[in-house]
């Protein structure tokens, strides 16, 4: 059965060829956001935690589109341009996401599209 395509209006326009969500049965792949913001289209300027608060601000946009809230997430991927930023991160994240949090794997990346420090990524039921 083919996937059906979830856009969100309130999130800035992907920069490649993707969508922001894909629904597969009863579940929902979002595809890794960087911090790009609704009203440029741009990536915003700031440190990890402002990066990762406006990430999370546009996976619930999506997961909006979808019916679904950060709740729903049973999988998380976390992927940081450099490790010792983990812990900025992590407490943004733990601001949003609440117990039983979802399974999640955090990884230390070369790089990310347009210089981003952070990428994440989502899947949820």
């Amino acid at each position: 059965m083919p996937g059906e395509a979830i856009t969100a209006p309130d999130i800035a326009a992907p920069i490649g060829p993707f969508s922001p969500a894909m629904r597969a049965g009863e579940y929902i792949f979002l595809s890794g956001q960087v911090a790009l913001s609704p009203a440029t289209g741009k990536l915003i300027e700031g440190d990890v935690g402002a990066q990762t608060e406006l990430i999370i601000q546009n996976l619930r946009a999506v997961l909006r589109a979808a019916g679904k809230t950060l709740a729903d997430a049973v999988r998380v991927g976390v992927y940081l341009t450099d490790m010792s930023s983990f812990q900025e991160m992590n407490a943004v994240y733990e601001r949003h996401f609440k117990p039983p949090y979802p399974a999640r794997t955090t990884i230390a990346v070369a790089g990310l599209p347009l210089g981003a420090r952070i990428e994440i990524d989502l899947v949820a039921r």
